[in-house]
């Protein structure tokens, strides 16, 4: 059996992508921040000896605080710089990803249109979408497919962050909703599900048109 694994797939989009997996025939390997916490290094090279390899990496994680850059600490920066890209960078490296396998990794809106009060998001995760896309040049020759997705608005712990009125602000969106956690699952699912591997070393927006830029 074929073997997943969803690192930060305890809750939100995570969850849902765990959850759409352990539908197809996998083995699904899911970890909370308490079992695979990506700040820790420690942690990341113990997890990485225990697993050894996959078939499909979902590299997912929780956003720092909303944080002005005036107000950010240097313990911050050291912080999130390792859980949102030497972590990462890690896992990517060190796991074996199996022939015609999959990496998805989830990001941000932020990547491409930065906020001021994600820098740190920001900062952290357009650094790592480089390194994928760089990665995903070498991952191809064996068939294995680098996916990018960047939400945006998605009913989640992290919205409630942004919002004290939902309903006024999914209003205010093109679709007149935030997004379901488990149509970014049942997207993942279907390329896995569909064998399609020629779509890698993209970003994909997914926000419901919300979006305002091209690329």
């Amino acid at each position: 059996m074929r073997k997943a694994i969803v690192i930060g797939g305890s809750r939100g989009i995570g969850k849902a992508i765990s959850d759409s997996l352990k539908t197809l025939d996998l083995n699904v390997v899911t970890t909370s921040t308490k079992e695979v916490d990506t700040s820790n290094l420690e942690n990341v090279k113990e997890f990485i000896n225990e697993q050894k390899e996959t078939d499909v990496l979902v590299l997912n994680t929780g956003g720092p605080p909303i944080t002005q850059f005036f107000d950010i600490t240097e313990e911050q920066w050291e912080k999130y710089h390792k859980q949102l890209f030497v972590g990462f960078c890690l896992l990517l490296q060190k796991l074996k990803i199996n022939d015609n396998g999959y990496i998805f990794l989830i990001t941000s809106g932020a990547i491409k249109k930065p906020d001021p009060n994600l820098i740190l998001s920001s900062a952290y995760r357009l650094a790592f979408t480089s390194v994928l896309k760089t990665a995903s040049l070498e991952f191809a020759s064996r068939n294995i497919s680098c996916i990018n997705l960047a939400p945006g608005p998605f009913k989640t712990d992290r919205l409630k962050d942004f919002v004290t009125d939902l309903e006024k602000f999914e209003q205010s969106l093109p679709m007149k909703r935030a997004g379901d956690p488990m149509e970014i699952g049942k997207f993942v699912k279907s390329i896995i599900e569909n064998d399609i591997h020629y779509l890698s070393g993209v970003v994909i927006n997914f926000d419901g048109g919300n979006s305002t830029h091209v690329l």
